[in-house]
């Protein structure tokens, strides 16, 4: 006879089963809802409300014993943690079994165990929404009051590009002082070189006057002036005609001497 013997085998080894349901046990309280098969899900809840009595007791004592069954810290934590908001008013009942149906491969029957929270939690959540909701609102007009991120970097754009003007209106007036000066050396410049140019001509032609003429016997002759080298090229057709003119002066010359003689020879 199996006397207080109460334990479900579920054809499996008690080592392999006591892994199954420490494992489940731990996704049910991270994950706050499992599905799984309805044998399974009838047992899991014997080691949940064990759990969650020690979570309620929360001494040291508890907690090593609910670390020595779940499997993560972090878990055992959040259970402490939240177990006397959650579960302080209620004694029993902390967990729900839904059944789903059966499953298509060998159609076992399918359950979904959940948490169950009390009223007292479900009552204070949904005034902490309302506050959210207020919280929210009075957020949403401090946002509307402030300036948009585009506009504030609009404003601040603004005076570095007022800057910038600046810069471009001062750089445009040094260039136009630059361009002024430039102008003016080269005004100055201009009526020096033409000054140059006119003494030059100047001395060039007091030199031409300045030379003597040297009178020949035979008549006036012109005397060899100093001419530069363009006035020799233009004046080459004129020489050629003056040497004409220059040997018929000669014959004149000495025809008049001829006559003169015979006038003195007969006046004797």
């Amino acid at each position: 006879m199996r006397h207080r013997k109460a334990v479900l085998k579920l054809n499996k080894t008690p080592s392999h089963r006591k892994a199954m349901f420490r494992n489940m046990v731990t996704s049910l309280f991270k994950y706050e809802k499992i599905q799984t098969t309805g044998a399974k899900a009838k047992e899991l809840r014997r080691w949940a409300d064990h759990l969650i009595t020690l979570a309620k007791r929360g001494d040291l004592h508890a907690r090593r014993q609910a670390l020595a069954i779940v499997r993560e810290k972090d878990v055992v934590h959040k259970l402490f943690e939240h177990a006397a908001e959650r579960y302080g008013s209620v004694s029993g009942g902390y967990t729900r079994v839904v059944k789903l149906g059966h499953r298509p491969g060998d159609a076992a029957p399918v359950s979904l165990v959940e948490l169950v929270y009390s009223q007292d939690t479900k009552k204070k959540k949904k005034t902490k929404k309302k506050k959210s909701k207020s919280d929210a609102a009075s957020r949403k007009d401090a946002v509307a009051s402030k300036p948009s991120a585009v506009e504030e970097k609009k404003e601040s754009a603004k005076p570095k590009a007022a800057k910038a003007d600046k810069k471009e209106e001062a750089n445009l007036k040094t260039e136009k002082a630059s361009e002024k000066k430039t102008k003016a050396k080269t005004k100055d410049d201009k009526p020096r070189s033409a000054a140059k140019t006119t003494s030059k001509k100047k001395a060039a032609g007091d030199e031409t006057e300045e030379k003597p003429v040297t009178k020949t016997t035979a008549g006036k002759k012109t005397s060899a002036k100093a001419k530069p080298a363009e006035a020799e090229k233009e004046d080459k057709p004129k020489k050629k005609a003056q040497g004409a003119t220059k040997n018929e002066d000669v014959l004149g010359t000495e025809n008049e001497k001829a006559t003169a003689k015979k006038s003195a020879e007969d006046e004797k």
